[in-house]
């Protein structure tokens, strides 16, 4: 559901925003986004352990899942909140006690909706300079790995079940595509 609004919002009405429901807000419209469903979770849940086991044993960043608002600007207000935020000690920086402000290493969406998620997180995404996207596509079983060149993202690599793919913000760590998409 996306609200457009006759005025800018601003943090403080962020906040202030009903709890039912995870709340983004980016190129002027609040959206609300329903509960994923139980495939969506499996994957984020698999990219998650995968991800904090290879921190835990070999550090080189923060791991984080959904719900966690990632602060991409405040003006004009931009509040996403990926599946996985992946924030590499370089930037550390960027994390605070309630959410992360600044652009993170890496973002991973489940995709839910299309449109959202390729074509406007996208376009926001390289406007705040997250150096690398993903989208993982349980339809198509793939990944769509999106690298930022200058300020935008070129034609993304697509990754599909029997190849591996190298996460580029925790070096040394790959994901076998074939068992991310296991059914």
């Amino acid at each position: 559901m996306a609200v457009t609004n006759r005025r800018r919002l601003t943090w403080d009405d962020f906040v202030v925003l009903p709890d039912e429901g995870r709340w983004e807000v980016f190129d002027e419209e609040c959206h609300r986004t329903p509960a994923p469903n139980t495939r969506h979770q499996v994957l984020v849940g698999r990219l998650y352990l995968a991800f904090a086991n290879h921190v835990r044993r070999h550090g080189g960043g923060q791991v984080f899942v959904a719900p966690l608002d990632v602060v991409l600007s405040l003006d004009p207000l931009a509040v996403v909140e990926p599946d996985l935020v992946v924030v590499a000690d370089a930037d550390a920086d960027i994390v605070g006690e309630a959410n992360i402000k600044g652009a993170p290493t890496l973002l991973v969406e489940v995709l839910s909706d299309p449109r959202r998620d390729r074509v406007r997180k996208r376009a926001l995404y390289a406007r705040h300079g997250v150096p690398e996207y993903w989208i993982v596509d349980p339809v198509a079983d793939r990944v769509e790995v999106h690298r930022l060149s200058g300020d935008a993202y070129p034609t993304p690599a697509l990754v599909e079940p029997g190849a591996t793919l190298a996460v580029t913000a925790l070096p040394g760590l790959t994901v076998d595509v074939a068992e991310l998409l296991a059914r």
